[in-house]
């Protein structure tokens, strides 16, 4: 008997690009960037002073959850995307069993947004709230949402720097296939924090200016936040329900570059490594993929490599593969990134639009492929690939296909 296919029936995106998926995805298909100067903390001493920053959400007003106040800003974060794809999945009304539903999302900085807040309280002879050291724990997500809607599945929090959500979506996959558990949320959440600007600012890995990822005057990455909650389920479930799904998941590759503490492998071993066994389990050639979503910081290094490696893997086709890098508009998400981008691909698979890569005024020598450059593309394609290549080499690459599958892409 054939594994079931896990496929997304519910996409929760809340960003610097707006306040839920559909804002999400009219920003990316129009170009629209959500990049500007950041002031949920003093930036007026940093050499850069821009981010992607979530605006327009009330996330300090009323809410209907008791313990609103004393959640963390990615924790509220995260459950507003949450809600969005269990309403839109009908998750709850189709699924009575809450044994059977998985909570796995990736983590980052957690609630160190609000231990600096108690710090800086206590530093100036304040008595700050303890509730404030409540969402410190990176974990401290997965148990609300969990606790929240009643999920009594297996939780897991996966801490992977930059690809997290990446690992949790292909973690959670694994969940559905294997039959343990029935659905499962899977993504992550992010917050701006000062210990992270001052900390990439002080290795001069921000631009200044903006995000340009591919660019020849590239100075570095742009810090974003925002969070993104799948919804993932079997097909024959969703089908049965009559549940429409955005898109499947067909395979994962993960693995490490044991090379360096921030810096890629120079020839981009770990990438090369990493796509070929997301490619192997899906049972798919590189021949299959029609478009990528690449990691694309905007680093110097970074961009170089990552190009480096599509071309390993994809020969002389790499350059007939569009690569777009949607971090150009929203920004660097670090422990959301893998889940943000993971639904621009599903997005963009289900509408036959592949995001620009913005602000790509300059090309590179060494970037030489098709960043999509022009603005957001028409195409019919199928399978896309979602990069997610983070600090210590630890990489995850996601083969994500458009629902229903074609019938070349069945196993």
């Amino acid at each position: 008997m054939a594994a079931p296919i896990p496929v997304i029936t519910g996409i929760g995106v809340i960003s610097s690009l707006g306040e839920n998926r559909q804002a999400f995805w009219d920003a990316l298909a129009s170009g629209r960037s959500g990049i500007g100067p950041v002031d949920l903390f003093d930036v007026s001493g940093y050499r850069s002073r821009i981010g992607a920053q979530v605006r327009g959400v009330d996330l300090d007003g009323p809410s209907p959850l008791s313990d609103w106040r004393r959640l963390g800003r990615g924790d509220r974060l995260g459950l507003l995307a949450a809600d969005e794809a269990i309403g839109q999945s009908r998750l709850m009304e189709r699924n009575p069993n809450l044994h059977r539903i998985a909570v796995v999302l990736g983590g980052g900085s957690g609630g160190v947004l609000e231990a600096e807040r108690y710090r800086r309280q206590l530093h100036r002879g304040m008595r700050p709230p303890p509730s404030l050291l409540l969402p410190f724990p990176v974990c401290h997500l997965t148990d609300l949402l969990g606790n929240r809607y009643g999920f009594l599945g297996p939780r897991s929090t996966v801490a992977t720097a930059c690809s997290s959500s990446a690992t949790a979506i292909g973690y959670g996959a694994d969940l559905i296939r294997s039959g343990r558990a029935d659905a499962v949320l899977a993504g992550g959440s992010e917050s701006l924090t000062e210990l992270t600007f001052s900390g990439f600012n002080s290795l001069r890995s921000l631009d200044p200016e903006t995000c340009r990822p591919f660019d020849r005057n590239r100075q570095g990455l742009v810090l974003g936040e925002g969070a993104c909650i799948l919804v993932l389920e079997s097909h024959e479930k969703a089908q049965s329900d009559g549940q429409r799904a955005y898109g499947a998941v067909l395979g994962y590759g993960i693995g490490a570059d044991a090379h360096h503490m921030t810096s890629p492998h120079p020839d981009g071993d770990g990438a090369v490594r990493c796509m070929a066994a997301a490619l192997a389990h899906a049972g798919l050639s590189p021949d299959s993929v029609d478009a990528i979503n690449a990691h694309g910081t905007g680093t110097p290094v970074n961009d170089r490599v990552e190009t480096r490696a599509i071309k390993r893997v994809f020969g002389e086709r790499a350059y007939r593969i569009p690569v777009s890098s949607t971090k150009s508009v929203h920004g660097h998400c670090l422990g959301a990134a893998g889940a943000v981008e993971a639904a621009a691909s599903l997005l963009a698979l289900h509408h036959g639009v592949i995001p620009a890569t913005s602000h790509l005024r300059e090309r590179d020598p060494e970037c030489d492929l098709d960043y999509v450059p022009e603005g957001p593309r028409r195409a019919d394609i199928r399978v896309a690939l979602s990069n997610s290549f983070a600090f210590g080499g630890n990489n995850t690459t996601l083969v994500l296909a458009r629902w229903p599958l074609d019938a070349g892409l069945l196993p």
